[in-house]
């Protein structure tokens, strides 16, 4: 008997149930072959778990891969995170310029944790030519009160 789309439609829905109830070697045993099948949200948890070493022992290799492959479909919180590992040198070596073009589709996507980092990236010049203008754009759209930043006074 072959596998189903809604086959797999349930199994994706009881891994990340049992992600989000912690029980990672069930989700991993669910969310592995769906992965390895392309789907994205799948490909994000198995990313988590192999980062942070959940039901599994640490693998920043298969973190970052399937972290990639997450924020290559276009999985906002697999872009943010893929940044971040470009951004701390987690996973992967450290390197701010394609941390800024992860974060920028992330934030294109409208994920505030994305505009925040992006908005500092531009503020500080990491990764990106120091741009305040930009840094402020950022910021608003990540929902912050232009009064209430500093940025805001250094531009007027």
């Amino acid at each position: 008997m072959s596998h189903s789309a809604d086959d797999d439609l349930m199994d994706l829905q009881s891994g990340i149930a049992a992600f989000e109830a912690k029980h990672f070697s069930r989700a991993s045993q669910l969310l592995s072959p769906l992965a390895e099948g392309g789907n994205a949200e799948a490909q994000y948890r198995m990313a988590i778990m192999c980062q942070n070493g959940l039901g599994c022992t640490p693998n920043p290799d298969a973190a970052a891969g399937w972290m990639r492959a997450a924020a290559e479909q276009g999985h906002a919180m697999a872009q943010h995170g893929l940044g971040f590992m470009f951004l701390e040198g987690e996973c992967l070596d450290k390197d701010p310029k394609q941390a800024v073009h992860w974060f920028e589709l992330a934030a294109n996507q409208g994920l505030a944790g994305s505009q925040t980092t992006l908005a500092m990236m531009y503020e500080q010049g990491n990764g990106v030519e120091q741009d305040l203008e930009a840094a402020r754009r950022w910021y608003e759209k990540a929902g912050f009160d232009p009064a209430e930043l500093d940025i805001f006074k250094r531009l007027n």
